[in-house]
């Protein structure tokens, strides 16, 4: 049993295994910390625990499958298709700042008709930026320097997309831009180039503030965490929660919190984990963010090609950045930002997307440890071609 198990997963989950295992272990944290803190938003709703149970573990094997399909892809063909992304993702994102649905106070999602399921833009769009942004930089390594030709595209994109992404959302919108330095920097541009990429950011931030949505919001949660004279509600009680925790939690269901924070499953999904499986908890999680990020740069630095460094790079630093953000919110380390906690937090299409970028990621942990990587075919075609010739000389 134990020998077919391992020729399957030799067969099926190819690339990094430590992300694989990663991966693994937040979802099943996942499925037991929204199990113990969706009593509350049940009984709003008339319906019970059991099935919004059912739901989320549906979504959480949807984003696993996913993440399988995205690395069986040579993520070579990413960069194809990430431009056509951008173009689609553009009206999306004009399309929720003008009749998006308002979910949690904000109005950041799109709903599908038919399947009645809530879309956010602004992870496709991400998504679309990144390898976009990788793929550029990877093309112009022997001009880079080259304004017209390199620069001015890069700024372009990444200032139209963060831009319209925080009409609605802010936090993300500067996580993205924050990623989009990180992978330039990466890519060699010069830090003169660097500079102008922060007015251009400095720019889309204005124009967001001016006409978007969540300004005042933003500045009313950035002056509270500066002045703290007064703990926002959500905040107050995620650190009650992180407080009475204390080193071995209070046992998986048996969260007071849950019942009292307006998001225990979402946005305060790190202050249940604490509550319940306590220090030792929210330090396993967190060290399973730094093993990914971890493991994603390793396959950076592995990547004989420009793209797929910089891609596993981005998507990795993207993809932990906004955890940390996360759990930094719950601790007290930053103001509200309403980021989720990536591969725990319970969502609907977020999983699909965050499981693409992981699978991204193992396409090309996986792309770099296999020898002619996109060339099977040609292969086989050899192998079957030598046999025919050898059946002809006999």
């Amino acid at each position: 049993m134990t020998v077919k198990i391992k020729e399957w997963a030799d067969k099926n989950l190819q690339g990094d295994r430590v992300i694989w295992a990663v991966v693994f272990a937040l979802s099943l944290i996942s499925i037991l910390v929204v199990y113990s803190s969706i009593g509350t938003l049940a009984f709003k709703r008339s319906s019970s625990p059991e099935s919004y149970l059912i739901k989320h573990t549906f979504m959480v094997f949807l984003g696993l499958a996913a993440m399988w399909f995205a690395h069986k892809i040579d993520y070579r063909y990413y960069s194809k298709l990430s431009r056509l992304a951008l173009w689609i993702s553009v009206p999306l994102l004009i399309y929720t700042f003008t009749n998006g649905t308002t979910i949690n106070d904000a109005a950041r999602w799109i709903t599908l008709p038919i399947i009645n399921t809530s879309f956010q833009p602004s992870d496709f769009a991400s998504l679309a930026l990144i390898i976009n942004l990788a793929s550029m930089l990877s093309k112009k390594q022997q001009n880079i320097e080259d304004i017209k030709e390199s620069l001015i595209p890069m700024l372009i994109w990444c200032g139209v997309i963060c831009g319209l992404i925080a009409l609605t959302n802010l936090s993300t919108a500067m996580l993205l831009f924050a990623t989009c330095m990180l992978v330039m920097f990466i890519g060699r541009v010069p830090v003169k180039y660097l500079a102008m990429l922060v007015l251009v950011g400095l720019l889309a931030g204005a124009i967001a503030l001016k006409f978007g949505v969540r300004a005042e919001t933003a500045k009313n949660r950035i002056l509270n965490f500066v002045q703290g004279t007064e703990l926002p509600f959500q905040a107050k009680h995620g650190m009650i929660a992180v407080a009475t925790g204390g080193i071995f939690g209070k046992g998986p269901g048996n969260s007071e919190q849950r019942n009292i924070l307006p998001h225990p499953y979402s946005d305060f999904v790190y202050a249940i984990v604490i509550e319940e499986y306590g220090l030792i908890g929210g330090v396993i999680v967190l060290i399973l963010y730094l093993v990914l990020l971890h493991r994603g740069m390793k396959a950076a630095y592995n990547s004989e090609r420009a793209f797929g460094g910089l891609l596993s790079a981005g998507l990795s630093f993207d993809l932990v950045c906004q955890a940390m953000v996360n759990m930094g919110v719950v601790v007290g380390l930053g103001p509200i930002t309403g980021q989720p906690l990536p591969l725990i937090s319970m969502g609907g299409t977020a999983m699909v997307f965050t499981g693409l970028s992981v699978g991204i990621i193992l396409s090309v942990s996986r792309g770099e440890r296999e020898e002619n990587w996109g060339q099977k075919t040609t292969g086989e075609e050899l192998r079957v071609k030598e046999k025919s010739m050898d059946a002809k000389a006999a």
